[in-house]
């Protein structure tokens, strides 16, 4: 794979700078090279190259295969910047599809996909703030398609599946979830802080930088809240500015997934059933592919030759128009084997839930609080970005801060 320093030479400092390493082997399979982080994507997909056993090529299902892995970290209309590197037998695939050989056809396209899916969504999920010399540094959010904006509430139409968010999270007591204990009243009995509150204020501005343990603690300790916006944190070689609204949403979201997740996905049967006309292929991919609406929340049986009928459907979705939700997921698994559009209009309820139940704008915070949210971004996946994919932290060492003072000239 290329070095960092090609990297430099040939995509630029921005990415090569804000990149994640990947390596990885299953199955006689090897994929390696660069993933950039969410806040260097782009307004379209010019910087994504594909080289296969040394061969650079195009390939449609391995390159929507990466830009799955980047689910829940990608603002809406941005594409990632890539460089992956594929090793594999030879026999596994075909090189003469095109005269120029610039296109593959895979005889196992299905495991192919997978594998480069799981690898590129396991090094995103790895990259937790703090813990990864490509996340050391965050870059500035690229607006070449213009402004980077917070979600607003949700429409009317969809503000009882909204609602319905907000019911099933009931478990978190208020929307915030388990980070409720360290935002609420009682902020100081929370895991992080069952001490004293003005100990706990007065150890955490006063520790020296020096006595830090930059790998527990990477993001170090918070020393002060700028704007009711932006928590200042002192590490041992400089200091990190944080958007707390950001990091909180990240945290929230991704506990009411876990939570989500644990109770499972439940569904409701229709009071009248949606029957579709399908394509006899079509037909025969939901009847042998059963299995996957259950496990989605559907439950979907073929009726004829060329037509399904939808039953029930997962209860979060009861606004979701049910005949081209089912064809899109159809025509997923034709073409790459599974969908996740459902998995995807979920999280997308939860992460509207997540924004409005994080820590607000010009909300004053106790040292103390501001220090357990950077404790739980260093616990969380993908918490270097929000749901959107913006950076909810930027690091300055103190070799930038003596350059920009001019210090030891």
């Amino acid at each position: 794979a290329a070095s960092r320093q090609r990297l430099r030479a040939i995509l630029g400092e921005n990415f090569a700078s804000h990149a994640l390493y990947l390596a990885d082997e299953a199955s006689g399979l090897t994929v390696s090279g660069w993933v950039g982080l969410p806040t260097v994507s782009r307004a379209q997909r010019d910087m994504q190259y594909l080289f296969v056993n040394g061969r650079p090529v195009r390939d449609n299902s391995i390159s929507h295969a990466v830009r799955r892995g980047y689910n829940d970290v990608l603002y809406h209309g941005r594409h990632p910047a890539w460089v992956l590197y594929i090793e594999m037998d030879p026999r596994a695939l075909d090189a003469n599809v095109h005269p120029a050989k610039t296109e593959i056809r895979l005889r196992d396209g299905k495991t192919v996909y997978n594998f480069v899916y799981r690898s590129v969504a396991r090094a995103l999920e790895n990259a937790k703030a703090g813990t990864g010399e490509s996340i050391d540094v965050a870059p500035r959010v690229q607006t070449d398609s213009g402004p980077v904006t917070q979600l607003s509430m949700p429409p009317a139409a969809t503000r009882p599946a909204f609602d319905k968010v907000r019911e099933q999270i009931s478990g978190y007591g208020q929307l915030g979830g388990a980070s409720q204990s360290v935002f609420g009243a009682g902020a100081t009995n929370g895991a992080h802080y069952a001490e004293d509150p003005a100990s706990a204020v007065g150890s955490a501005a006063q520790a020296d930088p020096q006595e830090l343990d930059a790998h527990d603690n990477p993001l170090g300790f918070a020393i002060a809240q700028l704007h009711g916006v932006y928590i200042l944190a002192q590490t041992v070689d400089g200091l990190i500015m944080v958007d707390m609204h950001a990091a909180h949403e990240r945290i929230t979201y991704e506990r009411m997934k876990r939570e989500f997740d644990e109770r499972g996905v439940t569904n409701q049967p229709l009071l009248v059933p949606v029957q579709l006309n399908v394509s006899s292929g079509e037909a025969d991919i939901v009847e042998q592919s059963t299995a996957t609406f259950t496990r989605l929340g559907f439950e979907i049986d073929r009726s004829g030759p060329e037509s399904i009928t939808v039953r029930a459907i997962p209860d979060i979705l009861l606004d979701a128009d049910v005949a081209e939700l089912v064809r899109d997921v159809v025509s997923d698994i034709a073409e790459h084997g599974e969908s996740d559009r459902i998995s995807g209009e979920i999280n997308e309820l939860l992460s509207t839930a997540a924004c409005h139940g994080s820590v607000r704008a010009n909300r004053k915070l106790t040292v103390p609080e501001m220090n357990a949210l950077l404790r739980d971004m260093e616990e969380t996946e993908r918490s270097g970005q929000c749901n959107h994919g913006r950076p909810t932290w930027i690091r300055l060492t103190l070799k930038e801060l003596d350059r920009w003072f001019q210090r030891g000239r």
